[in-house]
């Protein structure tokens, strides 16, 4: 994260700034960002969007703000609409992939030259996840990439962004939205994303199945995907499955019959 020590000041000073004993929801304006800069002395980040995504997305709150959430939850901050957020005390929950979860090899048919030239790892994992049409094989739907990097308005939460969004068609003629959230490097699957999305399909294709997805890379070619549902609005793990990118020659007589054996179990 760029320049975390002043970040942080920021983001704790809004916090308390509010904060009181028993408090498990924090409304605040992005206007505050400004006025907190100016009360500490701190140069104004160019980006102030920037400063939430941080701690939504890639950094751990301050020890100040973590210290103060209640017993067995922790805070997360979520958007309440255009250029509003709010902290909010939740059961802590964790997207991290399940170290002990069998792996399926897939034929690598990611072309070399797109790997040469993917500037993040997120792109190269959203490349991976289409070329490989490990969206489809996951899902068990056949799968058309709509849209990567949407940036759109919601009723109640404002501007999000879903990293891509794919239709689907299954056999019996149903259609489906996939809104995908791909991480790699030091960036965290969060919670909150996952709830964006939910409200992303309700409010723009309302007619379509909701199947949000996350995908992580656990290494450079094995990657985990997450699919979720959504109950009295609390979002859960419905599956998890861990996918290694491989060779053909790769991929043995033996590794077929596991996964042969598989498809009779399921």
């Amino acid at each position: 994260m760029a320049n975390p020590n002043r970040y942080q000041q920021i983001i704790e000073r809004i916090f308390l700034s509010y904060y009181q004993d028993g408090t498990e929801e924090i409304d605040f304006p992005r206007e505050d960002i400004v006025r907190v800069a100016e009360e500490l002395g701190i140069k104004l980040p160019k980006n102030l969007g920037d400063v939430i995504y941080s701690f939504r997305y890639r950094a751990e709150l301050p020890d100040a703000i973590k210290a103060r959430a209640p017993q067995g939850k922790h805070w997360i901050i979520r958007s309440t609409g255009k250029a509003r957020y709010c902290f909010v005390a939740v059961v802590e929950q964790t997207l991290t992939p399940t170290q002990m979860m069998s792996e399926t090899k897939v034929p690598d048919s990611t072309p070399g030259i797109v790997i040469m030239y993917a500037l993040t790892d997120e792109q190269a994992l959203l490349a991976k996840l289409r070329y490989n049409r490990l969206i489809d094989i996951f899902t068990g739907v056949t799968c058309y990439s709509l849209q990567n990097h949407l940036r759109t308005s919601v009723p109640g939460l404002g501007q999000i962004e879903t990293d891509e969004i794919y239709i689907g068609l299954d056999r019996r003629g149903a259609h489906y939205v996939f809104p995908v959230q791909a991480k790699g490097g030091k960036d965290r699957l969060s919670i909150v994303q996952i709830e964006q999305d939910f409200r992303l399909c309700a409010a723009k294709f309302p007619a379509l199945i909701c199947r949000p997805i996350a995908a992580q890379f656990m290494e450079n070619d094995l990657i985990a995907l997450f699919e979720f549902e959504e109950s009295d609005n609390v979002v859960t793990i419905s599956r998890e499955k861990h996918y290694r990118l491989a060779p053909s020659a790769e991929i043995t007589s033996a590794d077929l019959r596991t996964y042969r054996d598989r498809s009779t179990n399921d």
